[in-house]
C-alpha cells in the first residue's frame, strides 16, 4: 500500500502533531468521504505500508521528527510555485520554503525531494515570461538539491471557478502550454534536473519530459530498492499515477489558496480546524457509535 499524505489536505503543514501520534501508535482511521458511517483502519507499518509520499507547501513542521519515520520509505513532493498573498494566502515566503527544503534535501538525499511547480495559471500578473523567469530562479537555488521537478497546468474545478474573478485568469492554449514546457525542458536540462507532467493531456516526451506519473514504479523502486508492480490508478482521467491510499478530509487546509480544488467552502475548513484532536485516530472528529470500521486490506 503506497500511502498519500495528502491529496486532501496539507498534513504536514497543520497537523504533523497528529500524524506523528499515528505513526507512534501504529495505526490512523479515515472517515469514507461520500459516505460517512464508513470508517477504514490502516495500520502503520511495513507490512503495509510499502512507501508514504509527502505532498505540502511547508514540510518544515515534520522535519524536527524525521527519525519517526525510520521504518518507513518515503518522499517529500514539495509544491513551490510564484504566487504571492493574492493566491496563496497563507502559504509561507518562499524563501523560507527553499531553505527548509535545502535543509531537507540534506537531512534524507535530494532522491527523496520532488519539486512541484503546479498549478500554472496565467493572468495579467504571472505572465508566460514571469513564470519562466521564476522557475529558472527557482532550480538555479535548488540545484543539487532536488532531482526532479513536476508540472500541471490549472484544472477549472469547482473552488476555482468559484475564485476565478479574483484569479483574473487568461486562457491557457496549446500554444502557450508548449511554449512554457519548451522552455521549462531546457531549464531544468540546464541544472541536470528531469521534468515531468502530472495528469496533463500533453505528451511532452519529444521535449524531454519524462513519460510517467508523479508516482511510478521506478520512483518506487529508488525509494524501497524492492521491484514490485503496483497498480495505476483508474479514478483520476489523465493520470499515471499508481494507486495510493489518501488519509486526509477535504475542506481542512488553512493554505486557502485560491485555484485548490479540495477546498470549497472555508467556513467548513474553520469548523472541521476546530473539531480537530491531535489526539484522535481521525483527522476530524472522533469515531461515532453507529461507525462501521473495517480494516484496510493490503
Amino acid at each position: 500500500m503506497i500511502l498519500s499524505v495528502s491529496e486532501r489536505t496539507d498534513i504536514c503543514a497543520f497537523y504533523a502533531d497528529w500524524f506523528y501520534k499515528r505513526i507512534e501508535e501504529g495505526y490512523v482511521q479515515v472517515r469514507n468521504p461520500f459516505y460517512k458511517e464508513q470508517v477504514s483502519t490502516i495500520l502503520l507499518d511495513r507490512d503495509h505500508i510499502d512507501a508514504i509520499i509527502f505532498c505540502t507547501k511547508n514540510p518544515i513542521p515534520m522535519m524536527d521528527r524525521l527519525y519517526l519515520l525510520k521504518d518507513f520509505a518515503y518522499q517529500f513532493q514539495v509544491t513551490i510555485t510564484p504566487y504571492l498573498k493574492d493566491i496563496e494566502p497563507h502559504v509561507p515566503a518562499k524563501g523560507t520554503i527553499i531553505q527548509a527544503v535545502k535543509k531537507l534535501s540534506n537531512q534524507i538525499g535530494k532522491e527523496r525531494v520532488v519539486i512541484r511547480y503546479d498549478p500554472i495559471l496565467l493572468n495579467p500578473i504571472y505572465t508566460i515570461e514571469h513564470h519562466i523567469k521564476m522557475f529558472e530562479k527557482l532550480c538555479t537555488m535548488l540545484e543539487g538539491y532536488t532531482e526532479k521537478f513536476i508540472i500541471s497546468f490549472i484544472d477549472l474545478k469547482k473552488n476555482t471557478l468559484k475564485n476565478s474573478y479574483d484569479l483574473n485568469l487568461e486562457e491557457i492554449t496549446d500554444e502557450k502550454a508548449w511554449q512554457i514546457a519548451k522552455a521549462f525542458v531546457t531549464i531544468t536540462q540546464k541544472h541536470q534536473m528531469q521534468i515531468l507532467t502530472c495528469a496533463e493531456k500533453y505528451d511532452f516526451s519529444d521535449l524531454g519530459f519524462l513519460n510517467e506519473g508523479c508516482t511510478s514504479n521506478e520512483s518506487l523502486y529508488q525509494l524501497t530498492h524492492v521491484l514490485k508492480k503496483y497498480p495505476l490508478n483508474t479514478k483520476r482521467p489523465l493520470c499515471n499515477c499508481l494507486q495510493t491510499v489518501d488519509i486526509s478530509a477535504y475542506n481542512t487546509c488553512l493554505h486557502f489558496c485560491k485555484y485548490c480544488y479540495a477546498n470549497y467552502d472555508e467556513a467548513q475548513v474553520l469548523h472541521h480546524y476546530a473539531r480537530h484532536d491531535p489526539d484522535s485516530s481521525l483527522l476530524i472528529g472522533h469515531l461515532h457509535e453507529n461507525d462501521i470500521i473495517k480494516i484496510r486490506k493490503k
